[in-house]
């Protein structure tokens, strides 16, 4: 276990439209086709709710100390597998499934406007669309002021930008469930091939983002 990368993985309850979430399916998809055995994979379903979500992640990175967090969410409106490299602090008037929103309207009072991820996501997509696994891969740099964005900021924060977010299309869009989860495992892959990298060029100095417990 102890050369084992912890990651946690999350998708998104059903709401609004969306009766069966796409995130939640590619997730489980991902577990089916695994990360290898030299990942410790820790999966967990996110309600669409935003207090729950800010106790949620806390604990989660407080009890996993993961090496990476991914957080994969649905878009109406995507047409491929998009990577979000940043998340954004203020926006948040979208009523979740219990009719709240912050009355900040924001994630963190005087938090920065918004926190990127340590990951180079045009690298990420590069090397996926690169790859020929037949999903197309797509950068964004707003993931839409809802519960997304929201989760992204929030753990981006807890996490020192150790956390990445991905938008998957609905269900019937253009791929299956079996293709959403081999595109999200590809992209999964390939950030924990950036983030090796990062951790053998910078050795003793990252530890400090290895979260592993004194």
């Amino acid at each position: 276990m102890a050369n084992k990368k912890i990651v946690v993985v999350t998708g998104f309850e059903p709401f609004g439209e969306h009766a069966v979430n796409s995130s939640w399916v590619a997730v489980q998809e991902l577990v089916r086709l695994g990360l290898g055995e030299m990942v410790d994979l820790h999966v967990y379903e996110l309600p669409v709710d935003y207090q729950a979500v800010q106790d949620i992640l806390l604990s989660l990175w407080k009890e996993h100390q993961p090496q990476l967090a991914v957080h994969v969410g649905v878009s109406g409106i995507a047409t491929s597998v998009t990577l979000e490299q940043c998340g954004h602090n203020k926006g948040y008037t979208r009523l979740d499934n219990r009719s709240f929103c912050p009355a900040s309207h924001c994630c963190m009072e005087n938090g920065p406007d918004y926190i990127k991820s340590v990951i180079d996501m045009n690298t990420v997509c590069k090397r996926v669309n690169g790859s020929n696994i037949g999903i197309t891969v797509s950068v964004s740099k707003d993931a839409g002021r809802y519960l997304c964005d929201y989760t992204y900021y929030t753990s981006l924060h807890q996490g020192q930008g150790y956390s990445a977010f991905v938008h998957v299309p609905a269900l019937g869009g253009p791929y299956s469930s079996e293709e959403l989860g081999r595109g999200l495992q590809a992209v999964v892959k390939e950030m924990l091939n950036l983030l090796e990298v990062d951790y053998n060029e910078w050795g003793e100095k990252d530890n400090k983002h290895c979260h592993h417990k004194q």
